[in-house]
């Protein structure tokens, strides 16, 4: 088999891998607090050509490339947008952090997704029924939830003249972001790439604040994703251009063999 097919074969490969994420990054535009993917590609190996090149030829001019592969998908923590709901159980952080969530094994999980509910011990927990950390609990009889920039809860209760305080949300911070990996529906778990998370008070120590009655947006950006999705698109067809002309190639060698 001559290198184009193999070539041609592992740009058409990175190229789908290209399109579904980009697709996927169009089908999440009005997620909540969504963050897009992006696909970053490498050469492959070089394979050296030693009969057909001249020896007085500088060693790299005998080289050729065998391809593309990728080299990694992460997602773009950027933020997004905040959109008012006026729900007061919904929050957003303004800058960097997490909300530090448990599942059902009491695993710490983080998410950006921040509108809340309460179950039925009246405990925050996400729309997937992922419970805050901290604990949180708002009384049964409370009229008025406040949730402040640096994450103080609060809520008005019949028997009390003051506001109650519940707690304090804490955010997470990770050195690196970008190596969490994605469990869906927005929540991500910490791996050994982006190290284990740090909490801090919202407004200190570098993490964000928090916004009562607001949603983050997702972060994509659809013109920009779909001038994305048509470059692919034409690399993609290109790489299938060059296993048809190495098909006519081989076709039209094996017609020159003597009968």
């Amino acid at each position: 088999m001559i290198d184009s097919l193999y070539i041609g074969a592992t740009g058409m490969g990175v190229q789908q891998t290209q399109i579904d994420t980009i697709s996927n990054n169009i089908a999440n535009l009005n997620t909540t607090a969504f963050k897009k993917g992006r696909v970053s590609f490498e050469e492959l190996y070089y394979r050296r050509l030693t009969a057909l090149v001249p020896k007085s030829l500088d060693a790299r001019s005998n080289q050729v490339g065998l391809g593309a592969a990728i080299a990694s998908t992460n997602q773009i923590f950027t933020p997004g947008s905040l959109t008012q709901t006026s729900n007061p159980l919904d929050l957003a952080v303004n800058g960097l952090g997490f909300f530090e969530i448990a599942d059902g094994n009491g695993q710490s999980l983080y998410t950006r997704a921040g509108s809340f509910k309460l179950d039925q011990d009246g405990n925050l927990e996400t729309q997937g029924g992922y419970q805050l950390a901290g604990k949180i609990r708002i009384p049964a009889d409370a009229t008025q939830i406040t949730v402040g920039p640096d994450g103080t809860v609060t809520a008005t209760v019949p028997s009390q003249q003051a506001p109650v305080a519940l707690g304090q949300i804490q955010l997470a911070n990770f050195v690196n972001p970008e190596g969490l990996q994605s469990l869906g529906q927005g929540v991500f778990a910490a791996t050994s790439d982006s190290g284990q998370a740090y909490l801090a008070m919202p407004g200190q120590n570098g993490a964000g604040t928090l916004s009562q009655g607001y949603l983050e947006s997702s972060n994509v950006d659809l013109t920009s994703e779909l001038v994305n999705l048509v470059v692919a698109q034409q690399a993609y067809q290109m790489n299938s251009k060059i296993i048809q002309i190495s098909d006519t190639l081989l076709s039209t060698i094996n017609s020159l063999r003597p009968s």
